[in-house]
């Protein structure tokens, strides 16, 4: 495995003993080759005679983008994130790298087609497999197999948001959430550690490390808002009453004409929503989805409530385990998404520092689209508050 290369430690980088305990090798080689599996599924249609992707913010293309998931995997884990540590594909580092890619240049690359694009992507996999079988399982190594691992994860479920926002079939059938329990839950005041612990397994940069934080009593939903209640607020005028919505909301519904969400249409007297290429009728009891903060800022001024921050939300993900009904829909806080109090960046400095300067909003939770190894109550995910076509939605709490 000549190209191959151990980490090395670099000034700035953490001490990876941190994230222990990690998986077993074997564990990781199921997970990665399960994640790579679930890839291949996600794009089998795509090839020589695939439709063209439009340029769009919220998209990238899907060649550019599978290329892109290979290339992490082999920069991160076969090449310890050396530049000087060739690439198996020529011009990898120039075609695939996000960082230095502008998105929308990514259309107009000089990339390898479908079938030298997969070979890339099987070469690199088997290589990670070996890698995992061979040799020893370092913190550092198990370290950076998470990172592929997980960055993949998040890029399987980024196709299917693609595949959403574009009206393409869905290439896997994915469960459908199910019935929710009303109900607030009272939170006592009091203190907690916001963020994850050194010990707790491996974490992302924007979560460390925990830190206290005082959180006056609140009461917070059981459930996600649900599609009847949402629609009570489309029902009721809410995207006409200017007074309902912030600034940035209003000019948002404005400039997109909306007057009910986004992938909802009326039908006579009953509404539908589009799930991928269908239109199906709208389920009263499911979290309603594909919803933006601000549209989820103007439901709780309309309802008489407001978003939680993600303080709240992780307090009542631990302290009311079991009993918070989460993992369905990203839920949108109010909390900005910024840096934690003594941040430093992890080896993958793209991740969360350049997201800071420009207003994301945090959401917490997870997706059904989102693997459970990803699931956890610290994790933090970031979007632009105008952002609907991730599978969104939100909870309130009392005021």
């Amino acid at each position: 495995m000549d190209n191959i290369a151990e980490p090395l430690a670099r000034a700035g980088w953490p001490d990876f003993s941190l994230y222990r305990p990690h998986p077993q090798a074997k564990s990781l080689r199921d997970w990665l080759g399960e994640a790579c599996g679930l890839t291949r599924v996600l794009t089998q249609f795509l090839g020589s005679e695939s439709p063209a992707v439009p340029v769009l913010p919220i998209v990238n293309p899907p060649l550019w983008e599978f290329g892109h998931i290979a290339w992490f995997q082999e920069f991160w884990l076969h090449r310890g994130g050396d530049f000087d540590a060739p690439s198996m594909l020529r011009h990898a580092d120039r075609w695939y790298d996000s960082a230095r890619v502008a998105h929308d240049t990514r259309w107009s690359l000089d990339l390898p087609d479908w079938q030298a694009t997969r070979a890339f992507f099987d070469a690199v996999l088997e290589r990670s497999l070996s890698l995992l079988d061979c040799d020893p399982l370092t913190d550092a190594r198990a370290y950076f197999a998470q990172l592929a691992l997980f960055h993949q994860d998040m890029h399987n479920e980024a196709f299917c948001y693609m595949w959403q926002t574009l009206g393409y079939p869905m290439p896997v059938a994915w469960p459908e959430p199910g019935a929710s329990i009303a109900a607030d839950i009272e939170i006592p005041a009091g203190s907690i550690a916001l963020g994850a612990r050194p010990g707790s397994g491996f974490v992302f940069d924007n979560e460390k490390w925990a830190h206290e934080v005082r959180l006056p009593a609140f009461g917070i939903a059981r459930h996600g808002v649900t599609n009847a209640e949402y629609r009570e607020f489309v029902d009721a005028g809410g995207y006409a009453r200017r007074e309902l919505w912030s600034e940035l909301g209003w000019a948002m519904r404005e400039r997109l004409a909306l007057d009910h969400p986004r992938y909802w249409r009326r039908d006579a007297d009953a509404w539908s929503v589009r799930r991928f290429d269908r239109w199906l009728p709208l389920t009263a009891h499911e979290p309603v989805m594909h919803v933006s903060c601000h549209e989820a800022e103007a439901y709780c001024v309309w309802a008489g409530r407001r978003l939680p921050s993600e303080a709240e939300w992780e307090c009542a993900a631990g302290v009311c385990s079991g009993r918070l009904d989460y993992g369905r829909v990203w839920e949108w806080t109010s909390s900005r998404f910024g840096p934690y109090p003594g941040f430093t960046a992890d080896p993958y400095q793209e991740y969360s520092a350049p997201w800071f300067a420009e207003e994301h909003r945090v959401l917490r939770g997870g997706s059904f689209a989102t693997p459970p190894r990803l699931l956890r109550r610290t994790w933090r995910n970031f979007y632009k508050p105008e952002r609907a076509d991730m599978f969104c939605g939100f909870r309130t709490c009392a005021i």
